[in-house]
């Protein structure tokens, strides 16, 4: 997979920002407001675009990879390690492009901001993703749960050490 990354632009994220996941991921859908696009042009958020500039899927890095309700159990406090988000397009999902995905994100994130050390949060659900997260060697250090009126999600915090 040959893919360009570079920060999301304006367009780039007006179509990101409408992104509609099937069930059971669709709580990873974006709902296409202001606030979301605002969201994804605040520097953290990269697109990864192909040969012909589809946008095959974006990463997030730092604090916009964080779940923020996992503030409250301290499960970001290691500042020396990078957190890294990632969705790909739903029009790509279940095609068998995750790992070599990530790991150019991974090879990124390396050369771009030397990081050594790799945290990703993933809702406990997504065993699709969790697989291969493994896969390229993250292991499991912190659950915690997100308990809404509607809902309650468990996440997995993941570290990559090299």
């Amino acid at each position: 997979m040959n893919i360009i990354i570079k920060q999301v632009t304006n367009n780039e994220a007006k179509m990101i920002s409408k992104w509609i996941y099937k069930e059971p991921y669709s709580i990873y859908s974006l709902d296409g407001s202001n606030g979301c696009i605002k969201e994804l042009l605040n520097g953290d958020y990269y697109s990864a675009l192909d040969s012909k500039g589809n946008i095959v899927g974006f990463y997030c890095f730092g604090r916009s990879a964080q779940v923020p309700i996992g503030h409250k159990y301290d499960v970001y406090d290691n500042k020396n390690i990078m957190d890294i988000g990632l969705g790909i397009n739903p029009d790509f999902c279940g095609q068998g492009l995750g790992e070599e995905f990530l790991k150019k994100g991974l090879d990124f994130a390396r050369k771009e901001f030397h990081a050594k050390e790799f945290r990703l949060t993933v809702a406990n659900f997504n065993k699709r993703a969790i697989k291969v997260y493994q896969i390229v060697g993250f292991r499991r250090i912190y659950s915690f749960k997100r308990i809404s009126h509607t809902s309650m999600i468990e996440f997995d915090v993941m570290i990559l050490n090299e």
